[in-house]
């Protein structure tokens, strides 16, 4: 797989924008900060093994690109809710 540097701390892998050499995605932290309101500050404390120029980076490329990523969130959201069990989702419906 190839890989190319978007920024000092951002690289994009495939079809997604990795933080640096983690497992994490720009959309991962996204989702986070957009449904949970988690302020860069709270995404450091979730993440510890992240470093704060990265979740920067992350939240800046985020509000970059807001437009394209909110559908995505919301793709992402849908397509798991249908993946749920049809009891979970009665009981919790």
């Amino acid at each position: 797989m190839s890989s190319a540097t978007l920024s000092p701390h951002l690289t994009v892998a495939g079809d997604a924008i990795h933080i640096g050499a983690t497992r994490y995605t720009v959309l991962h932290l996204a989702t986070e900060h957009y449904h949970h309101g988690w302020t860069g500050e709270e995404l450091l404390r979730q993440h510890p093994d992240l470093r704060p120029e990265e979740v920067y980076a992350a939240l800046a490329d985020f509000d970059d690109h807001f437009d394209e990523l909110v559908p995505a969130m919301q793709e992402s959201a849908a397509r798991a809710e249908a993946a749920r069990p049809l009891r979970s989702r009665a009981m919790n419906g």
